[in-house]
């Protein structure tokens, strides 16, 4: 039975860990794209990205979960690229 939740968390992506468990996920988006939108629908991620425009600089984004007890706060850091 010491087993069960070591084998429930391996079944977990990054991303239902960072939002469930907390702790950090590190998204990195296709080169050349831009973040527009992020967030959370039940345990999956959903983020929206366009064409980076000329004279854009590749950016990198936080987006935290903040619950109401403060504990197990999830982070996902997006990382742009040109």
């Amino acid at each position: 039975m010491r087993f069960v939740p070591l084998m429930f968390l391996m079944a977990c992506s990054e991303n239902e860990m960072a939002k469930s468990f907390g702790g950090t996920m590190h998204l990195d988006l296709p080169c050349g794209e831009k973040l527009t939108e992020i967030t959370w629908k039940d345990t999956d991620l959903w983020y929206a990205y366009r064409p980076m425009r000329e004279g854009e600089v590749p950016e990198t984004t936080t987006f935290k979960a903040d619950t109401a007890m403060g504990v197990m706060e999830g982070t996902v850091i997006v990382q742009e690229c040109r």
